[in-house]
């Protein structure tokens, strides 16, 4: 635990040495008001929720987490910094879950920013505090897949360009599996186990099922399976391309 401390406070340190940081989190917050109280009707609604908060919330992460992950891998094989992070008495192993919880805790940082639609909300009216704090948790779970995805692809390339397109792809895919219009074409012609499995894979149904206040066991199975997955990979990843 040490080991992936140290890597932690690094990395985390990394984020807030820069501007990119700071404009990553005022462009954050100004797009989630935006489609939460124009594009997602917040007020024409009457409802006193956040649930055109958390809709869009898996398009968002979809361009704005590729841009943390992408420099994840990245930037340190770019710049040789790689081969001293390998020197280092820490496992691989160590140095990727460190990585991670470091993007992870500065994607909770800008979620947490967002603090003030709650107030506004409750101010509003009397929602239900206990959906809107399972939608937090939920939107952070997925913030965690988004980023492993993107953990893997930067490790992958040098160019952190290259890290983000392909990260935003494989994001859209597997958002897009939960998609009515993908499901109604596979309806039309296979089983529904086949329709429930594709559906599973997808992002937004296990979202969905959380940010409406329901903790299915099945849906944070999910998002740590998916999440543990990647990072698993990027470590294979990173041992191949070392090897290489």
């Amino acid at each position: 635990m040490r080991n992936i401390l140290s890597i932690f406070k690094r990395e985390l340190r990394g984020y807030f040495a820069t501007p990119v940081a700071y404009v990553f989190i005022v462009i954050f917050l100004f797009l989630t008001g935006i489609f939460t109280f124009y594009i997602g009707g917040f007020f024409e609604r009457g409802q006193a929720d956040l649930e055109p908060f958390f809709r869009f919330h898996p398009w968002l992460y979809l361009f704005l987490i590729p841009a943390i992950s992408m420099r994840l891998w990245s930037e340190e094989r770019k710049s040789g910094t790689i081969e001293l992070l390998m020197t280092l008495p820490v496992t691989l192993g160590e140095a990727v879950l460190g990585k991670f919880l470091a993007a992870w805790c500065f994607t909770a940082i800008a979620l947490a920013l967002t603090f003030p639609m709650w107030i506004t909300v409750n101010y509003l009216g009397n929602p239900d505090n206990t959906v809107i704090l399972f939608g937090y948790l939920g939107s952070l779970l997925m913030a965690g897949g988004f980023l492993a995805i993107g953990s893997c692809i930067s490790a992958l390339t040098k160019n952190q360009v290259i890290a983000f397109v392909v990260s935003v792809v494989i994001c859209f895919l597997i958002i897009l599996s939960g998609y009515p219009i993908v499901l109604d074409f596979f309806r039309a012609w296979a089983p529904q186990a086949v329709v429930d499995a594709i559906s599973s894979f997808s992002f937004l149904t296990h979202f969905d099922s959380i940010k409406k206040g329901v903790i299915d066991a099945r849906d944070v199975l999910y998002f740590g399976t998916l999440t543990a997955f990647w990072l698993y990979a990027s470590t294979l990843v990173i041992n191949l391309k070392k090897a290489g």
